[in-house]
C-alpha cells in the first residue's frame, strides 16, 4: 500500500484546515467578546474592593462546563485551557502579583503557574515568612504556600505565620511531586555530580543508589539553583521539576525517580482578605483557635462540631509563641462555618474557646498531576489528597 496520499484524502485535508482556520476565527471573536466583559466586571469591581481572585465563582463556571462538555475535547484539557482563561480575565481586570517560594522553577512557582495560569506576575520570595510579608503589607495581592506534604507531614512554619499575619486561605491546591534527572550528559553513566535540595536527595535515594551509586550528591537550597548548577557542567545533574528542562536547556536522563510515588503538597493561596461566597457555599474551612487551660476543652469544641454533623479532616497543635507550654490549634473542617446556619455555631465556638479565628472558607482543591514520561499526560484529578519536593 502506497504511503503518498490519494487526491481524495488532499481535498479532504484541505476542506479540514479551512473549517478549522474558520473556527479559530469564531474562538478568536469569542475570546475577545468574553474578554470585553471581565473589563467591564472589573470596572465594576473598582466600586467594591479590591479583590479579582474568586476561585469559587471560578470552580461554578469550570463544574458548569465540565457537565455540559459533549467531547471528544477530554475535561483534562479543557481545565487547562479554562485556568488560562480566568488567567487572562483576571489581569484584564486588575494584573495580579503572586508572592511565592523561590526562585523560579522550584514545586512551589509551577503549581502556582498551573493553578492561576501565565497572566499572573509572579515574584520569587526567599522564605515564606516573606511570601506572608508581602500579602499582608498588600505589596502582592496572592501568596503561593506550601502547607503540608503527604510523605513528610505539614510544614510548621507556615502555621505558624498565620498566628501573626492577617492574611486568609482563598484556596487550596494538591500538587503531584515527581522528580527527574536533568542534565547534559549523554548517558547515565557519564554522572559524576548530582545538585539538588536535600529533601528530594532523599525521596530519591533508593533509587540512586541503584543506579548512580558512585556519584557526588550536594545539597543545595532549592531544585531550581540545582538545575542551575547543572547547567554547562561537565558530569553533572540535578534532581527537580521536569519543566525546569525546558526553562534552562538540559535533557531529561530519567523520569519519576522517587522511591514513593504518593507524594504530594498541599500548597494554600493567601490574600489580604476572606472570600466569602453569600451562599456559603464553600467546601472546607480552616480554623485557629486557642483553648482554656483546663479538662476538657478541646472535647468541648469537638463535641460542638460533632453535634452539627461536621466531619473534621485535619488538627494540628503548635507552640504558642512567647506562652511556654500553650498551643494553639489549627484544624480544617468540611463545610462553610460562613454560612448563615453556622452563625449560632461559630457564636458558641467564640464563648468556648479563647481565641477563635476563621482563616478562610473555600473550595477543596483540585488535584494537579504533571506525570509522564514523554509529557503525554499532563492532567487535573479531582480532589482530596495531600502531596514534598524542594522548599515549596
Amino acid at each position: 500500500m502506497s504511503d503518498s496520499v490519494r487526491p481524495d484524502q488532499t481535498r479532504r485535508l484541505e476542506a479540514i484546515r479551512k473549517e478549522i482556520d474558520a473556527a479559530d476565527a469564531a474562538l478568536l471573536e469569542l475570546l475577545n467578546r468574553r474578554s470585553a466583559l471581565s473589563l467591564e466586571v472589573g470596572e465594576i469591581k473598582k466600586g467594591l474592593g479590591p479583590g479579582v481572585f474568586k476561585p469559587l465563582r471560578e470552580r461554578d463556571v469550570l463544574e458548569n462546563l465540565l457537565r455540559r462538555n459533549p467531547g471528544p475535547l477530554p475535561d483534562e484539557h479543557l481545565r487547562a485551557v479554562w485556568r488560562e482563561i480566568f488567567s487572562s480575565s483576571r489581569a484584564l481586570q486588575r494584573p495580579q502579583s503572586v508572592a511565592y517560594l523561590g526562585p523560579e522553577g522550584t514545586f512551589s512557582y509551577f503549581a502556582g503557574v498551573e493553578y492561576l495560569g501565565h497572566a499572573a506576575r509572579f515574584q520569587p520570595c526567599g522564605a515564606i515568612a516573606e511570601i506572608f510579608e508581602e500579602v499582608s503589607s498588600g505589596r502582592c495581592d496572592l501568596g503561593v504556600v506550601p502547607l503540608e506534604n503527604s510523605l513528610q507531614g505539614t510544614v510548621g512554619v507556615s502555621f505558624d505565620l498565620f498566628l501573626n499575619h492577617a492574611v486568609f486561605i482563598q484556596a487550596e491546591l494538591f500538587s503531584r511531586i515527581s522528580h527527574c534527572l536533568l542534565s547534559n550528559a549523554p548517558t547515565l553513566t557519564a554522572v559524576r555530580t548530582i545538585y539538588s535540595h536535600p529533601q528530594p536527595l532523599a525521596q530519591c535515594g533508593g533509587w540512586l543508589r541503584a543506579h548512580l551509586s558512585k556519584a557526588e550528591l550536594v545539597p543545595v537550597e532549592s531544585t531550581a539553583a540545582a538545575a542551575q548548577s547543572a547547567v554547562g557542567v561537565q558530569g553533572a545533574a540535578a534532581i527537580g521539576h521536569r519543566k525546569l528542562a525546558d526553562m534552562l536547556g538540559l535533557g531529561i536522563l530519567a523520569r519519576r525517580i522517587e522511591d514513593m510515588s504518593d507524594n504530594w503538597t498541599r500548597f494554600v493561596i493567601i490574600g489580604p482578605r476572606a472570600t466569602v461566597a453569600p451562599a456559603g457555599d464553600g467546601d472546607k474551612t480552616s480554623l485557629l483557635f486557642t483553648l482554656p487551660d483546663r479538662a476538657g476543652a478541646l472535647s468541648s469544641v469537638l463535641s460542638l462540631l460533632a453535634d452539627e454533623g461536621i466531619n473534621m479532616r485535619k488538627l494540628e497543635s503548635r507552640p504558642l509563641r512567647g506562652q511556654c507550654w500553650r498551643y494553639v490549634f489549627f484544624a480544617d473542617v468540611e463545610s462553610d462555618l460562613t454560612a448563615r446556619r453556622y452563625v449560632p455555631l461559630c457564636e458558641r465556638l467564640l464563648e468556648t474557646c479563647t481565641s477563635f479565628r476563621i482563616l478562610g472558607a473555600y473550595a477543596a482543591g483540585p488535584r494537579l498531576e504533571h506525570i509522564n514520561a514523554d509529557g503525554q499526560e499532563e492532567r487535573e484529578a479531582d480532589q482530596n489528597d495531600v502531596p514534598g519536593g524542594d522548599r515549596g
